[in-house]
């Protein structure tokens, strides 16, 4: 990928991202989702996600479409893709936890973080961010593990 500069409006753009992150309910929904959440199997995830009563469903649903949504804004050219990758992390991720299940998940969700992965595939400076996170994730389960 060509380095190009991001614009003021990229930079706007990924502050108000950054804002939005900061939201009272949406630090307890990622607190929650990074921190607490780690399913061994799809009927894990979706005993929480399909389950309108767990006050859990909701987290994750937000913390999962936030994250696709910003995802998206890059695809579609709405914000530099080299500003967005060195600003985020979070998104990869919520895909590195996810993959040791992501098969199972896309068989009953085939959209299920799929603007994640295409911003993997398309830009490799998000390609190179996402090997650093899936080697954060296994040393994090290893150490979980270990308890």
């Amino acid at each position: 990928m060509e380095r190009m500069l991001a614009t003021p409006a990229d930079a706007e753009i990924v502050l108000k991202l950054y804002s939005l992150r900061t939201e009272a309910v949406m630090r307890q929904a990622r607190a929650w989702v990074i921190g607490e959440f780690w399913p061994k199997t799809v009927e894990e995830f979706f005993a929480v996600a399909d389950n309108p009563s767990d006050p859990h469903s909701a987290y994750l649903r937000q913390v999962l479409t936030y994250w696709e949504m910003a995802a998206a804004m890059v695809l579609h050219g709405a914000v530099s893709a080299e500003l967005f990758v060195d600003c985020n992390a979070e998104g990869f991720f919520l895909l590195a936890k996810m993959a040791p299940i992501l098969e199972g998940l896309r068989e009953r969700n085939p959209g299920f973080l799929i603007k994640t992965s295409e911003l993997i595939d398309r830009f490799s400076a998000a390609a190179q961010r996402y090997e650093g996170v899936v080697k954060a994730v296994e040393a994090r389960r290893q150490r979980m593990s270990a308890r």
